[in-house]
């Protein structure tokens, strides 16, 4: 087993929770529609994106194992993109890896 995931950072700006989520910094593709994803704070694993999307869509290309190849760290959002501007959304990633629910957004009681 990997090292234990760190707990999402928390702030409040006005009177909202926000947790600071880790962004994807590289990305490998793996056979049958698995990814191997490393995020800025070192934690890294395998998703099964054929587990967590179905073919439809946006995501239908991504049926193409040569099409999933294709996948990229997007720059500015921190996740993973492919050409066709299909992305996962990296607190779903972290999620999967470490085993830790996802980000709930709420606003903070005062």
């Amino acid at each position: 087993m990997g090292p234990a995931a760190p707990v999402p950072e928390v702030s409040r700006f006005f009177g909202i929770v926000i947790a600071m989520l880790t962004d994807v910094v590289l990305v490998t593709p793996l056979p049958d529609h698995r990814l191997h994803v490393r995020f800025d704070d070192g934690i890294e694993g395998i998703v099964d994106v054929g587990q967590m999307i179905q073919f439809t869509g946006v995501f239908e290309p991504l049926r193409d194992q040569a099409f999933f190849g294709q996948v990229k760290v997007h720059a500015e959002l921190g996740t993973v993109c492919w050409p066709n501007d299909a992305d996962l959304d990296s607190a779903v990633l972290y999620g999967k890896v470490t085993g830790q629910p996802i980000p709930q957004y709420v606003t903070a009681k005062k």
